[in-house]
């Protein structure tokens, strides 16, 4: 479904703000965007261990590595006629190419076997969540090379974790993240904010209140807020907030934001709130035509509404 210019149900708020409305017309998201990921294999060898899949997409190559080299002629796939490039196979690899994106529901047998006479099976299927850039296969999770592989992404793993742990304390202690709690808790008073605008767009299935909010003391001089407060007003289906984008709008660079809500969810004909909190850039650093543009994606990560702000303009509301 397309989105109406904003001319047609939009509103400019004076001087500072243009806002989209929020809520009416979901716009479908882009095709997604395949990122290939590389992952480890173990294979057991109880023959009753359930036949490994290989998540592939549409002119996207997939390869399968091998400890030991692989036999060209004793590895094939079933049915890969007009669905797939040849099979290549040169070394311990093997690399799928399909021409097109597969179904769901279609699923190609896959044998590779090893010039030890090992024969490997494998289902070749469409990609869901992911799609396999390279998938390292060890035929004997016990083996030297597999332990130690094992150990390498165990560790870079606990690496991983103990940073995402780090960032969610920082976050927690966070000024930018305390006064997002504050704003979703309908705190507002609590913080440094005073409340510029508020706008409430027509909307069929929720009723949604947008309040943007401006530093009303030195304290909060470099931030800014959106709040969203919403209320479910259908009867059937929770609305989850699936992301939210800060961006450029000129260089669609990605900016850094807090944000918190007061659920997970809003239940139908219940009521939530939506704090983002945002640095803003020193003023003399901000040209004449320099904007950000928040984008909320709702159920289904269908985007549901944006905001756009004028850099320019809020900086000469801050500095009054």
């Amino acid at each position: 479904m397309k989105t109406r210019a904003l001319g047609q149900f939009g509103r400019v708020l004076p001087v500072v703000f243009v806002l989209a409305s929020l809520f009416v017309e979901a716009q479908e998201p882009p095709t997604p965007t395949w990122q290939p990921v590389r992952r480890n294999l173990y294979l057991s060898k109880d023959p009753d261990r359930a036949v490994p899949e290989v998540f592939v997409a549409a002119r996207t190559v997939t390869t399968l590595r091998f400890e030991l080299p692989c036999d060209p002629a004793r590895t094939r796939m079933l049915g890969w006629e007009g669905r797939f490039e040849p099979l290549l196979v040169g070394g311990g690899s093997v690399v799928i190419v399909p021409l097109r994106e597969l179904a769901p529901d279609d699923r190609f047998m896959l044998v590779v076997t090893l010039t030890d006479g090992t024969s490997l099976p494998f289902t070749v299927t469409a990609a869901k969540d992911v799609v396999d850039g390279q998938i390292d296969v060890f035929p004997d999770s016990e083996s030297p090379e597999a332990v130690r592989v094992e150990l390498r992404a165990r560790q870079a793993e606990n690496r991983s974790l103990r940073a995402e742990n780090w960032r969610y304390r920082r976050e927690e202690t966070s000024v930018e993240h305390a006064l997002a709690t504050l704003l979703a808790n309908n705190e507002t008073a609590l913080t440094p904010f005073r409340v510029e605008e508020k706008w409430r767009p027509p909307t069929p299935e929720l009723d949604a209140e947008v309040s943007i909010l401006l530093p009303k003391g030195r304290t909060a001089r470099g931030r800014a807020a959106v709040v969203f407060q919403i209320t479910n007003l259908t009867t059937g289906k929770p609305w989850t907030l699936q992301e939210a984008r800060l961006m450029d709008a000129a260089t669609l660079e990605k900016k850094p934001f807090a944000l918190r809500a007061s659920a997970a969810s809003i239940a139908p004909g219940e009521t939530g709130r939506i704090a983002i909190v945002m640095d803003l850039p020193p003023p003399e650093s901000v040209k004449t035509g320099d904007m950000l543009v928040l984008e909320l994606f709702g159920n289904a990560g269908l985007r549901q509404g944006y905001v756009e702000l004028d850099l320019s303009a809020l900086a000469a509301r801050v500095r009054r």
